[in-house]
């Protein structure tokens, strides 16, 4: 079907259901007939449910953006999908985050991935049960392609109509633009402001007709972000910016050692000092609430505190490592593909390549460490806090309270810095237990640097074992990969979700991006081995793939080097009958000028990678010549369907780039004693302005359903550095970080 017309998928969510008027104002819904009375009535952040788009007097639009805006431009993405269809200027729409309603389901998070491949234990479990509104998985904009396109369509039919029955014309000589109806034949025309009302008042047409893509006159072009002016004036309000009146402060330390417990701690050290208000046991961590942060974490350090070890106290990197050493050679637990006999096309092989990839554990270390402003008042609580789903967020704000999900608010601000973390509600859950102690009164708990990156839920340890057969010309005959790590997914639900398990399918993210590689690889197999550990592991910016495309791409890279081949050419020809992928390869190498040679003392390396729905290869440059190595140049080209914003898809590639090289170079959480060494920048260190290359990006035009820009960048970036050191003659590299084997400049 052409695009512009309406399909089952503009319509499998009965989308559009109603309309309602209120002071003057149109809000058009999702999933519950007219909306609630906050939305139509009361301002639009905080609770406007079941509404997307509504329409003030004065002509000005706010859209309920339910996804978090945490650097990625997706409150930007998605009005521009709005204002698209409704024919309105981009600064017209002011966008605002909602409260917690079934209309605002993240569908594409919640039934399935960037291959439509739909998880039915989830569509049982939450969206049967739960709206579980989220952001996450690089899902917002594909999520909202139909959607919110659906949404400006059936507000501006509805303005149409009404105008075309207050002036007794026929609608179809009506048309919307630049927020007016404009009566063709005669030029009359009315602002979307003074028709607001009326059209409310009307039925939304059940199927409205997109504007073809050839039409756009917004998306495709890059646009100003939204969140721009409020960002760089400072206006703009994050989590740790929260200030109810009469809020205090709280600091808090949690226990040494994973599985840790609190002994005791003597308060009377605290007596007379000036600000204090209480210090709290919560849960196995202690709080102090004073009248200013600063001044509850210095009595946090002069608190005596004993800590018990737990279980756990003997445990260090080196048995970890050991343990998933172990999972290798054990008996897979899940097998993720199984094609072919590999071990007859292993045997039968005249070259074989085994090769063991390791990546450490990895913190999420937000600009903004973890915090939560919560107020515990009449049987109810509400939490201020920049947090990736309000569901997740309302749960652990009920639950640190002690009172049911029904009384539980989460007013949601901007976040400084998500990639996964900020999807857990540990930090939510004691900020509502520290207010629960003091009714009434508004409490911000702050984490210490120091106690996110030693607190955190890490993007997991993980091993791939590798075993290839190649034929007589290089190509692959045989691929075995055992991978060995614990799982992302049965941590995140035992840690968040009320019903805890989330079945077999929990696993997926151990595997993801090493068992549907797009190459000819012969016989394949990919299997899992799962490792359990008592340390917290959860979603980290690209999850599985972050590892996978590095174990993957550097045993391609491998492959390549044995049968003495071109890296580009060799990805090419496994490519056959891939076009997408061969496209986004070729304009990577073309744009990095590939076919050129390297100058004296420069080496570079190629790495390709499909996630969320979009593929990127990425190009890294590297000068080898003096005693440090100098990242001094990346090239990306990613196709990630049809475009929104080229200028947030290029952020995007260069954070994403850049976040996959910090890990790269310098991510590493280590153990010792049963918890993690590292504590703040200056041993969890970041890629500095220094060091950082200069990257292009080159985006492949497709007519492809949009895949998702804010991860996909991260998982090529560390393999293709290391097959540029490859290439440089420094060895192969098959352990990250590097800063322990090569000194980088």
């Amino acid at each position: 079907m052409a695009e512009g017309t309406t399909t089952a998928r503009a319509t499998r969510r009965g989308f559009l259901v109603a309309g309602s008027a209120a002071a003057g104002g149109l809000a058009v819904g999702c999933g519950v007939a007219r909306g609630p009375e906050e939305w139509r009535r009361g301002p639009a952040s905080g609770a406007a449910l079941n509404a997307w788009v509504r329409i003030a007097p004065d002509g000005t639009v706010t859209l309920a953006t339910p996804r978090a805006e945490m650097g990625q431009g997706v409150q930007t993405a998605l009005a521009m999908l709005i204002a698209e269809e409704l024919e309105v200027p981009l600064d017209a729409v002011r966008a605002v985050h909602p409260g917690i309603d079934g209309a605002y389901t993240n569908y594409v998070l919640a039934l399935g991935d960037d291959e439509g491949r739909a998880f039915r234990w989830m569509a049982e479990r939450v969206v049967a049960q739960v709206p579980y509104i989220g952001t996450g998985g690089s899902t917002a904009v594909r999520d909202g392609w139909i959607g919110m396109r659906t949404m400006g369509a059936s507000a501006r039919q509805m303005l149409i109509a009404a105008a075309a029955a207050e002036w007794q014309v026929d609608a179809a000589a009506c048309r919307a633009e630049a927020g007016r109806v404009i009566h063709t034949p005669s030029g009359r025309s009315a602002g979307y402001g003074a028709l607001a009302a009326k059209a409310a008042a009307l039925t939304p047409p059940k199927d409205p007709p997109l504007k073809p893509v050839a039409a756009f006159r917004l998306v495709g072009t890059p646009a100003p972000r939204l969140d721009g002016p409020e960002k760089v004036s400072g206006r703009a309000v994050f989590g740790i910016d929260a200030a109810p009146p009469g809020r205090l402060y709280a600091a808090i330390r949690h226990p040494p050692s994973f599985g840790g417990r609190l002994g005791s701690y003597d308060e009377r050290a605290l007596a007379g000092r000036p600000g204090i208000v209480r210090v709290l046991r919560v849960g196995e961590a202690v709080a102090v609430v004073a009248d200013s942060w600063w001044k509850a974490e210095r009595a946090l350090t002069d608190l005596p505190i004993r800590w018990e070890a737990g279980p756990h106290a003997a445990l260090d990197s080196a048995a970890i490592e050991a343990r998933l050493a172990r999972a290798l050679d054990d008996k897979p637990t899940h097998v993720f593909r199984d094609e072919g006999d590999v071990g007859a096309a292993l045997a039968g092989a005249p070259r074989k390549i085994e090769a063991q990839y390791f990546v450490p554990y990895l913190a999420h270390a937000c600009m903004e460490p973890m915090n939560c402003t919560a107020l515990v008042a009449d049987g109810r609580v509400k939490v201020w806090v920049g947090c990736q789903s309000p569901t997740v967020a309302a749960w652990g704000a009920a639950e640190g309270a002690g009172v049911s999900k029904s009384k539980a608010e989460a007013e949601i601000v901007h976040l400084g810095g998500g990639f996964g973390r900020r999807a857990e509600k540990d930090h939510i859950v004691e900020a509502a237990a520290i207010a629960r102690a003091l009714p009434g009164k508004p409490v911000t708990l702050i984490w210490s640097r120091e106690e996110d990156i030693r607190n955190d839920v890490y993007r997991p340890a993980a091993m791939a074992r590798f075993r290839i057969g190649l034929g007589a010309d290089g190509l692959p005959l045989a691929w075995d990969c055992m991978l060995a790590s614990q799982s992302v997914g049965g941590n995140y639900g035992a840690r968040n979700l009320p019903w805890g398990d989330l079945g077999a399918a929990r696993h997926r993210s151990n595997a993801e991006g090493a068992f549907d590689l797009p190459y000819r690889l012969g016989a394949q197999r990919t299997a899992h081995g799962l490792v359990e550990l008592p340390v917290p592991v959860g979603n980290w910016r690209s999850v599985g793939h972050s590892q996978n495309a590095f174990f993957a791409e550097s045993a391609i890279d491998e492959c390549a080097a044995a049968a003495g081949a071109d890296a580009l050419a060799y990805r090419l020809a496994l490519l056959e009958g891939q076009p997408r992928f061969q496209a986004v390869l070729r304009l990577a190498a073309e744009r990095a000028g590939w076919s050129r040679p390297p100058a004296p003392g420069k080496a570079r390396g190629l790495a390709l990678h499909r996630s969320f729905g979009s593929i990127v290869a990425e190009i890294v440059e590297i000068d080898h010549s003096g005693p440090k190595i100098r990242i001094e140049r990346v090239t990306v080209a990613i196709d990630c369907g049809r475009i929104v914003n080229p200028e947030l898809i290029a952020q995007q590639m260069e954070s994403g780039a850049i976040f996959g090289l910090t890990a790269a170079l310098h991510g590493e959480i280590t153990l010792a004693r049963g918890g993690v060494v590292q504590s703040n920048f200056g041993d969890y260190a970041m890629m500095r302005l220094a060091e950082a290359p200069r990257i292009e990006t080159a985006i492949v035009p497709s007519a492809a359903r949009p895949g998702g820009v804010g991860e996909p960048a991260t998982p090529p970036a560390a393999p293709a550095l290391a097959n540029a050191l490859a290439a440089a003659g420094r060895g192969r590299v098959r352990r990250l970080p590097l800063r322990h084997t090569i000194a980088f400049a």
